[in-house]
């Protein structure tokens, strides 16, 4: 408990003093320590239901009174006879179904640590993939705002040129819409940088106005072989597939305690009551026999030889574990198929990435084409203001198809259980 104070401590305060660039490796610690204090409470819970399993063997100490006023003979009160104060203890001594809840509440404490992994990693993902796309739209906007200058001065030379009698006014309406959208998409990546930047900033606790990438600090991503066999890989690594797995194996326990159920069982018990005269004890025994101490100290043994109910239940947990280790099975199949997807998907999009690079070359050749036609006469501003413009969106398109590839790198390293080897890496 201790440790979680003071990483809850330590991200408010982080959050509160923040105001600097936040690198790529400081944006993953914070959103991981975030997560680590989300999931303690679950790990908190889980080991006090194992505790309230195992600690069934130790006797249970009950002191209380059962005072009353007797008429003729004393009766008993909750099953035990009047008295001034009474002690009760009861605990387990051989308990063959207990044993197996007491496994099946560990089972699903440990299960709870593949949980907080699983939630971990799934924080470094939304992190990784806010953070580089929250880089991507910064620079992209920067494109475009040199887009929009472009066009305004297209825009610009179109009006002189309608102006002077040389072209129809179409083509000035032409270059106002060239205009037009590059204004709407500045508009619609200025919406996304402040939906991204309010994102990252729930995921790190850092305030969304103090949010800067660094370009730089953003790690290179692995090659993606397509001869590995990742989808094996995957399956062995997912915190996911090792929950279900134990999820499984704390239902099989939990349904051979079912079973157990209906097997012998010894229970230790002891009793303890201060008699007072005055519940007529000395009226129904003999005299001299009657003393204000009394205790008793024994086993309960239990042997349940018919229980319908109870073998119902046990027949409900054995369908319960059978199922659960379908699920588990199934989990696993969903990991390595998407696995595999994803392994296929990163060819793909590094081919159209290739794609769009080129075709920024050859917008860029473009450009430099023009300016050459304008320096000798044969080319007009125009001219060199939609080449520029051609090349700002084929560059912006080479960014788009850039992003696509990383965020498929990081859903495979996720699922291969290297992102976070990756992500916090030093530059």
């Amino acid at each position: 408990m201790k440790i979680l104070c003071w990483n809850i401590i330590l991200v408010l305060l982080v959050s509160c003093a923040y105001a600097e660039p936040l690198p790529f490796r400081q944006a993953v610690e914070l959103a991981a320590k975030r997560s680590a204090v989300l999931s303690a409470t679950d790990q908190v819970r889980a080991h006090q239901t194992y505790l309230a399993a195992a600690r069934m063997y130790i006797p249970q100490l009950i002191v209380g009174s059962g005072l009353a006023k007797t008429f003729g003979y004393p009766l008993s009160i909750e099953g035990s006879a009047p008295s001034v104060v009474s002690v009760n203890a009861v605990g387990y001594l051989i308990n063959p179904a207990q044993r197996d809840f007491v496994r099946a509440a560990h089972t699903e404490w440990d299960a709870t640590a593949f949980s907080s992994e699983d939630k971990r990693q799934q924080a470094i993902l939304e992190t990784a993939v806010t953070y580089t796309q929250l880089d991507r739209l910064v620079s992209a906007l920067s494109l475009l705002r040199q887009q929009e200058q472009e066009a305004q001065r297209a825009e610009q030379i179109a009006s002189e040129r309608v102006q002077a009698g040389v072209e129809a006014q179409v083509e000035l309406t032409r270059a106002k819409l060239a205009t037009a959208r590059v204004r709407m998409s500045i508009a619609q990546v200025e919406g996304n940088v402040d939906v991204l930047r309010n994102l990252l900033a729930q995921l790190t606790g850092v305030p969304a106005a103090g949010i800067e990438t660094v370009t730089e600090s953003i790690p290179q991503l692995p090659e993606v072989s397509q001869s590995d066999d990742l989808a094996a890989k995957s399956a062995f690594a997912s915190p996911a597939v090792k929950l279900a797995f134990a999820q499984a194996d704390a239902k099989l326990f939990r349904a051979r305690g079912e079973r157990k159920a209906l097997l012998p069982s010894v229970d230790f018990v002891g009793q303890y009551g201060l008699f007072a005269k005055f519940n007529n004890y000395t009226q129904f025994f003999p005299t001299g026999t009657f003393q204000y101490n009394n205790g008793v100290v024994g086993v309960a043994i239990r042997f349940p030889f018919f229980n319908m109910s109870q073998k119902a239940r046990a027949g409900a947990a054995d369908a319960e574990a059978v199922q659960a280790r379908h699920q588990a099975e199934e989990a696993k199949n969903k990991v390595s198929n998407e696995t595999r997807k994803l392994q296929r998907d990163v060819a793909q999009l590094a081919a159209a990435r290739e794609v769009a690079r080129l075709e920024y070359q050859l917008a860029r050749a473009d450009v430099d084409a023009v300016q050459t036609k304008l320096q000798g006469g044969t080319a007009t501003l125009r001219d060199e203001a939609n080449a520029r413009l051609a090349e700002g969106q084929k560059y912006s398109a080479y960014l788009d198809a850039s992003y696509l590839v990383e965020q498929a790198q990081m859903q495979l390293l996720r699922s291969t259980g290297e992102l976070e080897k990756w992500a916090l890496a030093q530059k």
